[in-house]
């Protein structure tokens, strides 16, 4: 072969190469599609939200929010899963119904450990138990009681398999009642059929409670944190009656497997600058959040042993959805 032909065929190779490291270059050059796969309302639509509009001022293109709920929030997983791996698709989820999924779903039509990376950690915030008020039910003792001699007692879920989901069931099993369980489409809808008296508890992540336990709507039992919350001083922890009963409603920031690492990095670190905005970081306060200082590589292995954590947790409880 001369080297004209050899030419010939190494210049197209040579343009494939080229072309994620052309694209990373001048990313982004139009709107990006920023999925949320679960209903308007919830904690995790909030804050996705936010940072879609100080992102969108940062980036130079719009980051639309696109909100895909079901299935406990897979369906909208599986979308950013299967979009193209051009940077354009992003997802933000809470990471603990993600990690959940990784062993709790049969048929899942994608891979949560390969098909979806980790990018950033924008917002982590404690569960906290809340119930009706029209029960009278003050403390986690006097809900124990009542759910063990009123059998109709019922809890909320943001969805099978959800956080709210699998805490509620880890708390039943450790304290022995059976309440009915009563699956939702998401945190918005779970709340509103607790405040409206359609269930007695509910597992929620403290921004979406804080409001309705304000105006005296809803009761507050209990928080998911290590140690009690300066907004809540008086009220215990779950940890002080159940040893090691901690867990959080943490929303992180995804991106389909295969993006080119230019691009990932480069949303990182728009990421990480927007959440020491002013508007977004009051925006995390009045959510109960805050950011998570992990680089890159650190919230992927964070995300990895949130899956084997939860994973003992499916796999205790029985738990399996086809």
């Amino acid at each position: 072969m001369n080297a004209r032909k050899a030419a010939g065929f190494l210049f197209p190779a040579l343009l494939l190469l080229m072309a994620p490291w052309a694209q990373a270059q001048q990313y982004p050059s139009r709107p990006i599609r920023l999925i949320i796969p679960w209903p308007p309302g919830g904690v995790t639509d909030v804050i996705a939200r936010g940072l879609s509009i100080a992102l969108t001022e940062s980036l130079g293109q719009q980051v639309i929010p696109d909100n895909r709920p079901g299935a406990a929030g897979t369906l909208g997983v599986s979308i950013a899963a299967k979009a193209n791996a051009d940077g354009y698709t992003m997802l933000m989820t809470d990471v603990p119904s993600h990690a959940i999924s990784a062993t709790l779903y049969t048929k899942l039509t994608f891979d949560p450990r390969k098909d979806i990376e980790p990018i950033a950690l924008p917002s982590q915030s404690p569960l906290v138990l809340v119930v009706n008020p029209k029960y009278g039910i003050r403390t986690t003792a006097q809900l124990i009681e009542y759910a063990k001699s009123h059998p109709d007692f019922s809890f909320a879920s943001s969805g099978p398999g959800s956080i709210t989901h699998l805490t509620g069931e880890r708390f039943n099993r450790l304290t022995g009642i059976k309440p009915l369980h009563v699956p939702y489409k998401g945190g918005g809808p779970a709340t509103a059929a607790l405040v409206g008296g359609e269930a007695g508890m509910y597992f929620s992540c403290i921004s979406a409670a804080i409001p309705h336990i304000k105006t005296g709507r809803l009761t507050l039992l209990g928080i998911t944190l290590p140690k009690r919350s300066p907004l809540y001083p008086d009220t215990p922890t779950l940890a002080e009656s159940l040893p090691g009963f901690v867990m959080g409603c943490n929303t992180g920031f995804f991106a389909p497997a295969g993006v080119p690492p230019k691009i990932l990095d480069r949303m990182y670190a728009e990421v990480m600058k927007a959440v020491t905005q002013p508007k977004v970081k009051e925006m995390l306060t009045a959510n109960s959040s805050e950011p998570a200082p992990y680089t890159r590589a650190q919230f992927k292995e964070y995300v990895a042993a949130e899956m084997r954590a939860w994973g003992e947790v499916v796999r205790a409880a029985g738990l399996k959805v086809d």
